[in-house]
C-alpha cells in the first residue's frame, strides 16, 4: 500500500493534469476553468535585424579616391598619347626625308656605275683599254692567252696629277 506522500510523487493518471496547473470548479474535477487574464501578454512577432550603422567618411573617402586616381590616371594617359602622337609625326617627317635622300644617293650610284661613267673615271686616273687578257688555269697553272702590256696613251687630265700640276 501506497501513502500519499508517494502518489503525489507519482505522475497522476489524467495525463499530468493536475489541480495546482488546471484549477477546477465543482464536481468536473478535471474541467479546466478560463483564467481571465489582467494584461494580455504581447504577441511575438520576428522583428527587423537590427540596422548596421557604419562610418561613411571612410567609405566616401575611398569613393573620391578611386574618383580622383582615375582622373588623373586618365589625364596622364592622354597626355603621353598626344605626346606621342607629336614624336610619331616627327620621326615619319624624319623618315621620309631620309628615303629621299636615299633615292637620291641611289641615283648617284647608279650614273657613277655606267659604263660611260667608269671609263671617263678611269681615263681621270690614267688607266688605258687593255688588249685581250691572257688567263691561268688554276689546277695546273698553264696560262691560256698571250699576256700584253696595254697599249695606249694616258689621257692629259692624269698626266698632270701625276706631275703635281693639277
Amino acid at each position: 500500500m501506497t501513502t500519499v506522500h508517494e502518489q503525489q510523487r507519482r505522475a497522476p493518471r489524467s495525463g499530468g493534469r493536475t489541480a495546482e496547473r488546471f484549477p477546477t470548479q465543482g464536481s468536473a474535477a478535471l474541467q479546466p476553468v478560463e483564467v481571465v487574464p489582467e494584461q494580455e501578454p504581447p504577441r511575438l512577432q520576428v522583428a527587423p535585424p537590427a540596422p548596421v550603422v557604419t562610418p561613411r567618411a571612410p567609405f566616401v573617402l575611398l569613393v573620391l579616391t578611386l574618383v580622383v586616381a582615375g582622373v588623373l590616371g586618365i589625364l596622364v594617359l592622354n597626355t603621353k598619347i598626344n605626346e606621342n602622337a607629336f614624336r610619331l609625326h616627327d620621326l615619319q617627317e624624319q623618315q621620309t626625308a631620309l628615303d629621299q635622300q636615299e633615292q637620291q644617293l641611289e641615283r648617284e650610284l647608279a650614273d657613277r656605275e655606267s659604263p660611260g661613267s667608269l671609263a671617263a673615271a678611269a681615263r681621270r686616273l690614267g688607266l688605258v683599254p687593255a688588249g685581250n687578257p691572257a688567263f691561268i688555269r688554276m689546277p695546273d697553272g698553264r696560262v691560256i692567252g698571250v699576256p700584253q702590256p696595254a697599249s695606249g696613251q694616258p689621257s692629259i687630265t692624269s698626266q698632270q696629277q701625276n706631275s703635281g700640276g693639277g
